[in-house]
């Protein structure tokens, strides 16, 4: 067991007290920070292709190998949160991020922004999102759904406000200076949210459970596959729904404001069905999350006017801020909080891979076919499959108890009560 200074609590740090509730804070700051500086790229693209010459297609794949970056290296940042505690995680990810935008902003040659970037800051936000999900889901017990989406509300909130931050900065500035203010403020900010943070007194009690007897189950090998095929389908209309709604007639700002309704129709989404979950049970608002986003792009289907794209956008968004913030909830119950942070990061690598099938896949073929029925039709057939999976994951039964994350309870009900005060691990 890891007993570094971020590992050994006060006993003032309780469950549910003021200590989670500034644990909560760094998190929801963090996540602000690192989502919003990845997915302001946007601003750049256009700036850096010129300055570089690597024309906007090769300069995308910045943003590309960012997102692979981040949910891919949760296989390693969650596994490490077990093992050393989200402090000197979080310290790793300051680092980079400064380290990261640092090299980008001296770029001279596109494959200089690809480390610096797509690498740099794809590993701080790999070590501010899964490692700072487990904490807080291991820092409250009674309101452990609401905190959890009260912290990936960041992520709304930063893709909202932080784009048009760097854009103005590029204005003012230029887009290498720009780089330099965001490297600056972020590395600061992060580095104060690792101060903030460590390990849930609940957790560090006993030695993390074994991961690959879990790796292993029915029900978590559903909950990787649903969430694979649905990330397939769930960053294609990040990519291309504004360009869909520029070649039906849609401006170009008002197309643009359609990854904005995701993004600020998830926030809601995160609060609201988080606090849904609640009365109707996690997996089952979980579930119903899929089921929202697979339904939503019939709303795609024909020839939507723009006022159908925005409900569209706004369906999605809420039944991914669902998904987003349901997901750590639900494993814990599962599974248990021991170890919590390597189960995410690997479950998280499904995002990591549909990410990377999913809008290059649609690229081609609506390069192909100049048309978008065939990737809306694909969206639906793949969205309809992850929900089919995803109802097919049970909670565990006291009959079958899982050891790593209970011992043998002598009721459904006594098993309820350990899980939602957190002692299931």
């Amino acid at each position: 067991m890891t007993t570094g200074p971020d590992r050994v609590p006060s006993p003032l740090d309780v469950q549910d007290g003021r200590r989670a509730w500034s644990v909560l804070a760094a998190a929801f700051v963090a996540m602000f920070v690192s989502f919003g500086v990845a997915y302001s790229f946007g601003a750049f693209l256009v700036p850096v292709s010129d300055a570089l010459g690597s024309g906007p297609g090769a300069t995308a794949g910045v943003f590309s190998l960012t997102l692979i970056a981040l949910f891919g290296l949760g296989a390693l940042s969650g596994p490490a949160v077990d093992r050393f505690g989200p402090r000197r995680v979080v310290l790793v990810g300051a680092l980079a991020m400064g380290l990261g935008l640092l090299l980008t902003s001296r770029a001279t040659a596109l494959w200089q922004a690809y480390v610096g970037h797509g690498l740099g800051v794809g590993l701080a936000v790999a070590c501010s999102y899964v490692p700072l999900v487990a904490v807080v889901g291991g820092w409250f017990t009674r309101r452990r759904t609401l905190a959890v989406g009260i912290a990936v509300s960041g992520i709304g909130l930063g893709t909202l406000l932080v784009a048009p931050l760097a854009a103005d900065l590029i204005a003012r500035l230029g887009w290498r200076e720009a780089y330099l203010v965001l490297a600056g403020v972020g590395t600061l900010a992060l580095g104060g949210c690792a101060f903030l943070v460590r390990a849930a007194p609940g957790v560090v009690s006993a030695e993390p459970a074994p991961l690959r007897p879990r790796l292993r189950t029915p029900t978590y090998r559903r909950l990787y596959a649903s969430g694979l095929l649905l990330s397939i389908v769930l960053f294609v209309p990040f990519v291309h729904l504004p360009a869909y709604a520029v070649s039906r007639g849609t401006g170009q700002v008002a197309a643009a404001t359609l990854v904005g309704v995701i993004g600020a129709a998830s926030i809601l989404g995160r609060l609201a069905l988080g606090a849904a979950a609640t009365r109707t049970g996690v997996l089952r608002t979980y579930q119903g999350c899929f089921a929202l986003m697979a339904g939503s792009f019939l709303l795609w289907l024909g020839e939507p006017g723009y006022p159908r794209l925005v409900v569209f956008a706004a369906l999605l968004g809420i039944g991914y801020g669902g998904f987003v913030a349901l997901g750590p909830t639900l494993v814990a119950e599962l599974f248990g909080l021991h170890g919590l942070g390597g189960l995410l990061g690997i479950l998280y690598t499904s995002a990591a891979v549909g990410s990377a099938i999913g809008p290059p896949a649609a690229g081609a073929v609506i390069g192909a076919t100049g048309e978008y029925l065939a990737v809306i039709v694909a969206a639906l057939v793949l969205g309809a499959a992850a929900t089919a999976m995803v109802l097919t994951v049970r909670p565990a039964t006291p009959a079958d108890p899982h050891p790593w994350s209970m011992p043998a309870p002598a009721s459904r009900r006594g098993r309820r009560r350990r899980v939602l005060d957190g002692r299931s691990g």
